[in-house]
């Protein structure tokens, strides 16, 4: 009698466990949905002058949705640029080269820049908005910049050559440049990606960008630099 009583304590302690073990269970689902948990994705805009910068921190890039972001495996941080192609590749760009990106639509290029100091610490004398982002929203900034690439048939994009200034290089992309499609557009569109309010149709200087930037970031504190600062390009 007491080892039948014994084993059917022991079956009764099992189901016991396993009731507990479900309500824990839909419990902390239930919590979950109520109190998710957000990682945050910090991303800055970088004012240049003719034009505006994103930086994003290379390790919260999904390796699924941009495989060019893998190129730049040791830096920090990411810059990532875009512009008219003849202008924003040349050293020593001039009028005629300007006046032909603004007036008819022309070819463009990614400028992908690695940084592995703090961004303030590289653009020490530029005004630098702070974004914290959603996984989401980041993601979808992220599918946007990834789509602006111009792929081979192969379904790659190579760089087409070394960058501006540190560890960069330009990619060829997709979309024309032209007077009402600049630089400072195309960053817009990347904001509005991440829930930012902005309107890309007037944002064509970079004053029309930052002056809408700032009501969805967080202007940052300048530091020293460590490192040479780019040159002003479109």
């Amino acid at each position: 009698m007491n080892t039948l009583i014994g084993t059917m304590n022991r079956k009764i302690s099992f189901y016991l466990a396993l009731i507990l073990v479900f309500i824990f269970t839909v419990v902390t689902d239930a919590m979950s949905e109520l109190h998710p948990v957000n990682h945050e994705n910090i991303i800055y805009l970088v004012n240049h002058g003719w034009h505006a910068g994103l930086v994003l921190k290379r390790t919260d890039i999904p390796d699924n949705l941009w495989p060019e972001s893998k190129n730049f495996s040791h830096a920090q941080y990411l810059e990532i640029g875009w512009g008219d192609k003849d202008y924003y590749q040349s050293p020593n760009p001039h009028l005629g080269i300007a006046i032909k990106a603004i007036l008819w639509p022309t070819s463009s290029v990614l400028h992908i820049v690695a940084l592995n100091h703090g961004v303030t610490s590289y653009f020490p004398n530029s005004e630098i908005i702070e974004f914290r982002l959603s996984d989401d929203n980041f993601n979808r900034m992220i599918e946007y910049i990834a789509a602006s690439h111009s792929k081979d048939p192969d379904d790659i994009s190579k760089p087409i050559a070394n960058g501006l200034y540190g560890h960069s290089h330009f990619y060829l992309a997709r979309e024309k440049y032209h007077l009402f499609n600049t630089c400072n557009v195309w960053t817009a569109k990347a904001l509005h990606a991440t829930g930012c309010p902005i309107n890309s149709a007037l944002t064509i200087t970079t004053e029309g960008l930052m002056s809408q930037a700032r009501s969805c970031g967080i202007a940052m504190p300048k530091e020293s630099a460590v490192s040479v600062n780019p040159k002003n390009k479109k």
